[in-house]
């Protein structure tokens, strides 16, 4: 690490490190807003935390909020059968497949939040990169 210093904002006499600290929080602030709470919320309203009598075996326990609640808005059986994320682990994800509208949208719910989420993650760390490198002395940047 080289001896250059830095100064961001408010913040002097800043080493490389701190200026990539200081760089991502920013654009971590920048990035977050109204979409990441609703993000959030989808993934924590589809988790499997009711319990449910009388699942079969080998099905996953319980079931969420957000596939309760979908299940009473949308009790269409539909002809063709949608396959659903029932289960993500070490082991895998397992694929289920449903013809309850509900339940496929109950399912997919979680998952569209932590696409949204990964998203953010991604865009966080690439406008960082992007920004102390353009702030960065040539010796302390991140290579691409």
């Amino acid at each position: 690490m080289s001896d250059n210093r830095y100064t961001y904002g408010i913040h002097q006499n800043l080493t490389p490190a701190d200026l990539f600290v200081y760089v991502a929080l920013d654009e971590t602030r920048k990035q977050l807003g109204i979409d990441d709470l609703a993000a959030a919320s989808a993934v924590l309203l589809g988790q499997a935390d009711v319990p449910v009598p009388g699942k079969v075996a080998g099905a996953t326990q319980g079931t969420s909020i957000a596939s309760l609640t979908a299940r009473k808005l949308l009790p269409l059986k539909l002809r063709v059968r949608l396959p659903m994320i029932t289960k993500v682990g070490l082991s895998g994800v397992r694929i289920g497949f449903t013809r309850n509208l509900g339940a496929f949208v109950g399912r997919t719910i979680p998952v569209v939040g932590e696409l949204f989420l990964a998203r953010d993650a991604f865009m966080i760390m690439r406008n960082t990169v992007l920004t102390y490198n353009r702030l960065a002395k040539a010796d302390d940047r991140v290579p691409l």
